[in-house]
């Protein structure tokens, strides 16, 4: 059985491809609000979130004025 498109999350960004999105969501994760409230380290340690989600993450809630939380 075919893993469904899970496009779009919320208001993640399309670039993140299928599978960060759907790992994200399944933590509960859905809005670069929620994602401002997450540390890298934390993002990283969710099985399907690597270094380029983080990289596109980053541009996207630098666009909206947000940022990840500090260590």
């Amino acid at each position: 059985m075919a893993t469904p498109d899970v496009r779009p999350v919320g208001d993640l960004p399309n670039e993140l491809g299928k599978t960060a999105p759907r790992a994200l969501k399944q933590a509960g994760i859905d809005s670069l609000v929620k994602i401002s409230g997450c540390t890298e380290k934390e993002l990283l340690s969710i099985h399907g979130v690597g270094p380029k989600a983080i990289r596109i993450l980053r541009s996207a809630l630098e666009e909206q004025g947000l940022s990840f939380q500090k260590p």
